[in-house]
């Protein structure tokens, strides 16, 4: 079961890898999820939207892309894509750290993996909760 944090053209002050990763995987137990593969890949607002324009067809910024590449729907095997650019301006936007927004996206990817959806008010909702409850754990609400 291997997670991998991998940044492409960009810096990310990403720390305690190894917890983040121990935490990611207990996430998944916990959500029922079976978990071969995860790679994280952090990049520019500029690359996610050129991946978010050839294979979902949108032309717009986004923070996060979460591809699952597994054939079996009970085991994730997936990349997620995740704008640095977007988190920090999300932070500012939200006015919350950078380190809470990228684990809220590292935690929403994850989440798509093990099936919560974003779309309409309530799928939306649950995903929120979900973030909520998972940034809380790893951070004891600090």
């Amino acid at each position: 079961m291997a997670i991998n944090f991998t940044p492409h053209e960009v810096k990310v002050n990403l720390k305690n890898k190894t917890k983040l990763k121990a935490f990611l995987k207990e996430s998944f137990v916990r959500e029922g999820q079976g978990l071969k593969s995860l790679q994280y890949v952090f990049c520019s607002d500029e690359y996610l939207l050129e991946i978010n324009q050839q294979f979902l067809q949108h032309d717009t910024l986004t923070d996060i892309v979460t591809f699952e590449l597994g054939t079996d729907p009970k085991v994730t095997e997936g990349e997620i894509y995740i704008s640095v650019d977007r988190v920090k301006e999300n932070a500012s936007k939200f006015q919350v750290s950078e380190e809470q927004e990228l684990h809220r996206v590292i935690f929403h990817g994850a989440l798509h993996l093990c099936g919560y959806k974003d779309k309409g008010k309530v799928h939306a909702a649950t995903m929120r909760n979900k973030e909520n409850e998972y940034l809380s754990l790893y951070f004891g609400d600090k």
